[in-house]
């Protein structure tokens, strides 16, 4: 199995931990070792670095490969501009060598958490076992545990393998409202969209060619002539893996994932995965907390003190403080883009 790992992503949600040259998935949030790190760790033993194809951006590349040593130079990927992710994917299966490209390859995004590394690799195999006998694309859906209005949703359809409880992913759902969310939980007919998917490359680059011929033609052409890349990359259609290819698929399979998996996308959902102390605090850094309930109070430098407040995000770094209601983290998007349209690139 090859395997690409997205990493081109500016996780703006975790500012200011996260800026433009060091974002979420160069962040250690859990540990020692950064999200992209963990990502690599847990295909270990299922798919060796040498088979690893990482695809991030001209800025980050250098610090991609100091933190993935063991991970070839040559297939850290540096995307001239950002294109979406059909793009980066279908890019990254070209970069692969023709003499590989008859095996099965997994896409996985590099700044997601999973609590059992494990369960992670055998879903994933047997993903690959399928892909590979049935020539299918498939996706690993992730089985919810909460009603949630943050994730697209896969609707089942029929069951295509009762024995590795494959089934067929009738419809993509975008993010419900509170009601759906419950109602998709409850009726139990609905995973979570995790953006890992599993397929025969030349399956997945022939789709490509089928649905989207100008951008695979485009990808072609940077294949037959790499070093114009820089001139042909950046006109390249800009569009989703899920828009280009993965909804229009009549028999696109899922396999469901229990592995402890979060995509970390906000203040909030960190809180929700770090263990907490007797008042519900998840401290890191050098906090006071007096009267305090249910805050994450992270100092990366100085102190964070607070007192008889709840249900905070404080978070202060060398030259920025965020201070935010757990129940709002999903807003601190609107901050930096508050500072972009500031000028304030010095805190970006």
């Amino acid at each position: 199995m090859q395997v690409v790992i997205l990493a081109g992503g500016s996780g703006t949600r975790f500012w200011p931990l996260s800026r433009r040259a060091h974002p979420k998935q160069l962040l250690a949030m859990e540990g020692e070792r950064s999200l992209l790190q963990s990502t690599l760790d847990r295909l270990d033993p299922l798919v060796p670095p040498a088979d690893v194809w990482v695809c991030t951006t001209r800025t980050l590349a250098a610090d991609v490969r100091r933190q993935l040593p063991t991970v070839p130079g040559d297939q850290v990927l540096a995307e001239p501009t950002g294109r979406d992710t059909a793009a980066a994917i279908g890019w990254s299966l070209r970069s692969i060598p023709a003499s590989a490209r008859s095996q099965v390859a997994a896409v996985l995004p590099a700044d997601h958490r999973v609590g059992d590394p494990e369960a992670f690799r055998r879903a994933l195999a047997s993903a690959a076992e399928v892909a590979e006998r049935d020539r299918r694309v498939m996706t690993l859906g992730v089985r919810p545990h909460r009603p949630e209005t943050g994730y697209g949703h896969l609707e089942l359809g029929e069951t295509l393998d009762a024995e590795l409880g494959v089934r067929r992913v009738a419809r993509f759902v975008e993010k419900p409202d509170a009601e759906r969310a419950q109602r998709f939980f409850a009726g139990g007919q609905h995973l979570w969209n995790a953006g890992i998917f599993v397929f025969p490359t030349e399956v997945m680059l022939g789709h490509l060619a089928r649905f989207e011929p100008e951008l695979a033609a485009g990808l072609e052409a940077i294949e037959e002539s790499p070093g114009q890349i820089g001139e042909l990359y950046p006109e390249l259609k800009k569009i989703s893996i899920d828009y280009a290819v993965m909804e229009r698929l009549d028999d696109l399979g899922t396999l469901p994932l229990d592995c402890g998996w979060s995509d970390l996308g906000s203040w909030k959902s960190l809180a929700e995965e770090l263990p907490a102390d007797a008042d519900g605090n998840v401290v890191r850094g050098d906090v006071v907390a007096i009267d305090a309930r249910d805050n994450l109070l992270l100092a990366e430098e100085g102190t964070v003190a607070v007192v008889g407040v709840e249900g905070l995000v404080v978070v202060r770094t060398a030259d920025s403080v965020l201070v935010v209601p757990k129940d709002r983290a999903q807003e601190v998007k609107s901050v930096v883009d508050a500072l972009r349209e500031a000028g304030r690139d010095d805190r970006l």
